[in-house]
């Protein structure tokens, strides 16, 4: 939906600003055979992966995909394997998808400045670009290439070939870049024009049924909200013996350091049995602990 455009848009533009940033404060290639393709390829491919990971761990439907799949709960809910596999395998294209976004856009933003692109490649230029005696050993050839992206390392008399491997450099960057483009635009094009084909819905129910999911989120993420605190706040109630924001509190309970101790700490989600859980060292203390204890009037003097 257009939701998911502008929420794409802003990613890629907010990867492209990143990436300039980075590029102009970070990227500076070491001129020597052997690191400029190690560097160059780090620069280009780590950046990408760092963000291909963080599109997928920021994306709601990988932790709804992945928890609780070990439960043992799983297999009950799950009776038709063949239709449970090929959702997955929906939800995974979905999600990747979303999580491709920002490391194509820096991939394809950093192949068409070309600066990673030529200091990764400069010593693996054909000798017919060279320029210069060809009579040179191998390993001078390519001592010499790897310099080429650091012009003050540079010969004066090897200036015009260098400006040559530079610009054939930046060519081949940038029609790879743009190749790129091209590439995910098509494939993201026949993706929605396939998905479109095999859909069992019209184009307004379509419609219909994306605004539905949408809003039942939204009123299921507020009644989450609302139930979580209305049920936290009966556990609040009975270990300080009144609710937050209560007007005319005429008593308060004094917990013992015994009740302190049982609710501080760190706890993990408990089993209380086949249905139920504790959510909490609080919540654990106030299903099994009878409410009794020092009361405080509020009213009189402490």
């Amino acid at each position: 939906g257009k939701e998911v455009i502008i929420a794409n848009a802003i990613i890629a533009i907010l990867t492209i600003g990143g990436q300039q940033l980075f590029s102009f404060f970070t990227f500076s290639c070491p001129c020597h055979v052997g690191q400029n393709l190690i560097y160059g390829l780090a620069f280009l491919g780590v950046p990408a992966l760092i963000l291909l990971v963080v599109g997928y761990a920021l994306n709601n439907q990988t932790w709804r995909l992945v928890t609780g799949k070990r439960s043992p709960l799983q297999k009950e809910t799950t009776p038709n394997r063949l239709l449970h596999c090929k959702l997955i395998c929906f939800v995974l294209c979905s999600i990747t998808g979303r999580a491709l976004v920002a490391p194509i856009t820096w991939l394809a933003v950093t192949l068409i400045n070309g600066s990673y692109y030529v200091c990764a490649m400069s010593e693996y230029v054909s000798i017919h670009y060279y320029g210069v005696d060809p009579n040179v050993t191998a390993s001078e050839r390519r001592r010499i290439l790897a310099a080429f992206p650091c012009s003050q390392l540079v010969p004066p008399e090897l200036t015009r070939a260098r400006d040559e491997v530079i610009l054939l450099l930046r060519y081949q960057s940038q029609v790879a870049g743009w190749l790129l483009i091209a590439v995910v635009v098509i494939t993201v094009f026949l993706s929605y024009c396939l998905a479109s084909c095999f859909s069992p819905l019209s184009f307004l129910h379509f419609r219909y049924w994306s605004s539905y999911v949408h809003n039942e989120q939204e009123l299921f993420d507020e009644a989450t909200d609302q139930h979580s605190r209305l049920y936290a706040m009966q556990h609040v109630r009975k270990f300080f013996g009144f609710v937050p924001g209560s007007e005319n509190v005429k008593e308060i309970r004094i917990p013992s350091l015994r009740e302190w101790q049982a609710i501080s700490g760190l706890a993990f989600l408990k089993r209380v049995d086949e249905e139920h859980y504790d959510y909490s060292l609080l919540h654990d203390w106030a299903l099994k602990e009878s409410v009794n204890g020092k009361f405080l009037k509020t009213d009189e003097d402490p």
